[in-house]
């Protein structure tokens, strides 16, 4: 009966914390260069005297899928998605570097070149600034260039303010921030690589697969009730024995 109870209340729990974590991918399947969460549960036996026989359930560790999402082809100058693997460094609230692959950029009041969400993109000196008046370029290796929208011969007058920071720290070492950045789990920033490439005028959207989260989620929730149902079955059981220890007293 003991075993019964913990094998039950540790798996509706985890199964609770796994929908939980199916319904934060669902939420952001439209989200650009989102990563995808996956919980890993592992059985672990229970300690201690009398209990060697009895288990639960526990969360491991929570994963992040990598896997590239689909290239959305926008034609805004401003928006590049990585090709393959690589991140765009960006500076976080915290004022430390972090990695983002969500390319969709914009301009602040002051020139300065940053995420949608409000993050400064990284150059290789700091945080970008480009000039007024001007028509902004971006090249496959991250090189940010400013064309005068007047004056003669302006069209061939490009200047090269700056270049993207693009990094491709080994996966195994970055930790997603509850702001949606990654991190090195050191806290060192990454050196920049040549060899990650930008599709530019295009988005890299969610690598959340809907139907497949949607079909998990049905899953859980059918796990969850079961293990429900077993301690309500444990509960039965307890009370049964119990009348059946009174009638024989």
């Amino acid at each position: 009966m003991d075993r019964l109870i913990y094998t039950a209340m540790s798996g509706a729990k985890q199964s609770f914390l796994q929908q939980a974590g199916v319904a934060q991918n669902l939420a952001n399947a439209a989200t650009i260069g989102y990563r995808a969460m996956e919980h890993r549960f592992r059985a672990v036996p229970v300690l201690g005297p009398g209990a060697p026989t009895r288990a639960f359930a526990v969360d491991a560790s929570v994963a992040n899928v990598y896997e590239q999402g689909p290239l959305l082809t926008t034609g805004r100058p401003l928006d590049i998605a990585i090709q393959g693997q690589g991140w765009i460094a960006v500076q976080g609230a915290d004022g430390r570097e972090a990695y983002t692959r969500a390319g969709n950029l914009k301009t602040d009041a002051n020139g300065v070149l940053q995420t949608s969400a409000g993050f400064n993109v990284l150059g290789e000196g700091g945080p970008i600034s480009l000039p007024p008046d001007n028509n902004i370029a971006l090249a496959p290796d991250g090189t940010v260039s400013a064309i005068p929208r007047v004056g003669a011969g302006a069209i061939n007058n490009t200047n090269v303010v700056g270049r993207i920071k693009l990094v491709n720290p080994p996966e195994s070492e970055l930790v997603r921030g509850d702001d949606g950045l990654f991190r090195t789990a050191s806290g060192v920033p990454a050196e920049t690589d040549e060899t990650v490439k930008v599709v530019t005028e295009a988005l890299e959207g969610s690598n959340v697969n809907s139907v497949d989260a949607m079909v998990r989620m049905i899953s859980l929730a059918r796990q969850f009730e079961m293990q429900i149902k077993m301690l309500q079955t444990a509960d039965s059981n307890a009370r049964a024995a119990t009348q059946l220890l009174s009638m024989n007293r």
